[in-house]
């Protein structure tokens, strides 16, 4: 298995996260903003990361890839398995990629306005989820899932978009302290991960 990653990528990151909670073998292709990969070429039109490459099966998307290594790969399972909730989660991840993920591109903005604005929605988009963090271990409850696969790449680089949390975000704080710890996470940071936050 292979995963060509953007180092600097949280949709990538979320990938590697979910590969390490399934506790799998695999190799991670780095490419580089702008950098042109005949490889990827080759495997993926679109020249995107992540992609992954599973024998002669292609994937790109991040969700996609989340789900299917999940299905593919069952234990530990990252889904529920009542279909009531699972809708519901994927409900959750909808909101995440809308609301949160893609903010991302215009916080990256060279415009101090667009930028600044973004910055203040993703926040206020954070914390409206704040009930959610209140007396439970992880965002479904004691179960670590797809959500909180997805939440660590954001919180993680909150220093680097220069966010910084209220007074009033403890819980949200104490449920990083959590995700960050786990070993799937500190063991599949890129360098550029691990530069942008003195967590570890």
């Amino acid at each position: 298995m292979t995963l060509y990653s953007n180092p600097e990528c949280p949709q990538s990151h979320r990938v590697r996260i979910v590969l390490g909670e399934k506790d799998l073998t695999f190799k991670v292709q780095d490419i580089q903003n702008n950098e042109r990969n005949e490889d990827l070429i080759s495997l993926n039109p679109n020249h995107s990361t992540p992609t992954f490459v599973d024998r002669n099966l292609v994937l790109y998307e991040s969700r996609v890839i989340m789900e299917y290594l999940d299905e593919r790969f069952p234990h530990p399972p990252l889904m529920p398995v009542d279909p009531v909730v699972r809708a519901k989660t994927r409900m959750v991840l909808h909101y995440i990629e809308r609301d949160l993920y893609g903010l991302l591109n215009d916080i990256g903005s060279s415009g101090e306005k667009k930028s600044s604005q973004a910055k203040a929605q993703f926040k206020n988009n954070l914390m409206s989820a704040m009930d959610f963090f209140q007396s439970k271990k992880y965002f479904l409850g004691e179960d670590f899932s797809l959500i909180d696969c997805s939440m660590a790449p954001l919180l993680w680089r909150l220093p680097f978009y220069n966010i910084t949390l209220p007074k009033n975000a403890k819980p949200l704080i104490s449920y990083s302290e959590k995700i960050f710890d786990r070993k799937s996470f500190q063991e599949n940071l890129s360098d550029f991960e691990q530069e942008i936050n003195t967590f570890i």
